[in-house]
């Protein structure tokens, strides 16, 4: 990927990351903001959606952090089990185990007596339905089935490793709000990625053929 570019795709998962928080966040908040705003001036009311698309911003740089290390991860686990299906095979055992713990250790952690398990496990259900839709979408934009593993492992693993900082906290608003937001900004990554990537090859030929042309010219001369 060309550098014009990748400032492109950065600045664009930034905006995706921003937007939603902002988005969510308000969505979730409503009744509480709007009782909170009542006669305030637009001033206040601004300053908090800046912050909360701020904090979008921040979590999405949380995200292209954690494709770029997947990325990395991916062809490590390539070397090491020298087989994608062996390699596939490996990520959806990682995906069911990262799934259960989503549940179990969080209901551990924070239910209290008598609490049910539904809310810890719709979650992680929601989670799982995102992954797989996205996984679908990219492997038919891929045209290879082989490659859904892959992004499956990406959507839930690497979504709950970003998410660590805001389970840990267990505040409902900022799960949900951040949960949105990564799911957002990795799906972006995810199937934009190969556009940028095209882009930059197109661009690259632009310039040879540039150059070429020069070249050719100054001979001419």
């Amino acid at each position: 990927m060309t550098i014009r570019n990748w400032i492109r795709f950065f600045m664009m998962t930034l905006l995706v990351g921003g937007v939603t928080t902002g988005i969510v966040g308000i969505t979730v908040r409503w009744s509480e903001l709007t009782t909170q705003f009542a006669g305030e001036d637009s001033i206040e009311i601004l300053s908090v959606i800046v912050w909360m698309i701020g904090v979008g911003m921040t979590f999405s740089v949380l995200s292209q952090m954690g494709y770029f290390a997947y990325l990395t991860i991916h062809q490590f686990g390539l070397s090491i089990f020298r087989s994608l299906k062996l390699w596939n095979w490996v990520q959806m055992v990682l995906v069911a185990f990262v799934l259960f713990d989503l549940v179990y250790f969080r209901f551990e952690a924070f239910a209290d007596e008598g609490d049910s398990l539904v809310p810890y496990f719709s979650l992680a259900a929601f989670l799982l339905v995102v992954g797989i839709i996205v996984s679908l979408i990219k492997a038919k934009q891929a045209k290879n089935k082989m490659i859904f593993p892959s992004t499956l492992f990406f959507m839930v693993v690497v979504t709950t490793l970003e998410w660590l900082p805001v389970l840990r906290s267990n505040e409902n608003y900022w799960l949900i709000t951040i949960m949105f937001t990564l799911i957002a900004t990795n799906a972006y990554q995810m199937l934009a990625l190969p556009k940028y990537n095209e882009r930059s090859k197109k661009d690259r030929e632009a310039r040879l053929a540039r150059k070429a042309a020069r070249e050719q010219e100054a001979k001419a001369k």
